[in-house]
């Protein structure tokens, strides 16, 4: 029998503590945040996904979701509301609500918050390569570096990478994000 994951209140909302299955709201967990960056809804909590994860984004008109980078693992976005750009493989394309974007291993990206109000974003992906040191990596591009989501050198480092970025820090739920 697989028990049920323990949760923690703290002061930033419900953190998963321990493996296990768990029923949690996005509204009560714990977020990320950081302002030009946007909001992250840290649904994993203080677990490791070993296969698979979810995640919740909410991006203002600008704010991308990631540094333009590529991961052995595949990944896959679905647009809940809102509008975004997409750049995939040095192309801008326009996303709008419930556009769904299959990212196939290897394939260079990132999302960025378009339009004129927040876009809500479920992101999507396989974990088994996350940990390995190839992984994936963070490659120079023109058009992400325009949208302020491209390295100026190529990286496999995070750290590297979002360096010159304001870092997304534990905050609580804002009804701003997802409604009331």
């Amino acid at each position: 029998m697989v028990p049920e994951a323990s949760l923690e209140q703290t002061e930033h909302g419900l953190v998963a503590k321990s493996e296990g299955w768990y029923v949690v709201n996005a509204r009560e967990v714990r977020w990320r945040y950081a302002q030009g960056r946007g909001a992250f809804c840290d649904t994993e909590g203080d677990v490791d996904y070993p296969q698979l994860g979810v995640n919740l984004f909410v991006l203002g008109p600008g704010e991308p979701m990631s540094m333009y980078h590529w991961e052995l693992d595949q990944e896959d976005f679905l647009v809940v509301s809102g509008e975004a750009l997409l750049i995939v493989e040095g192309e801008e394309r326009p996303l709008r609500q419930w556009d769904f974007f299959h990212c196939p291993s290897r394939t260079k990206h990132t999302i960025v918050g378009a339009g004129s109000g927040p876009c809500v974003v479920i992101a999507v992906g396989a974990r088994e390569h996350e940990h390995d040191p190839d992984w994936g990596g963070y490659t120079v591009d023109e058009v992400a570096r325009r949208h302020r989501a491209g390295v100026e050198e190529e990286t496999t480092e995070a750290n590297v990478a979002y360096a010159p970025v304001p870092r997304r820090e534990p905050t609580r739920y804002r009804e701003e994000w997802l409604g009331a």
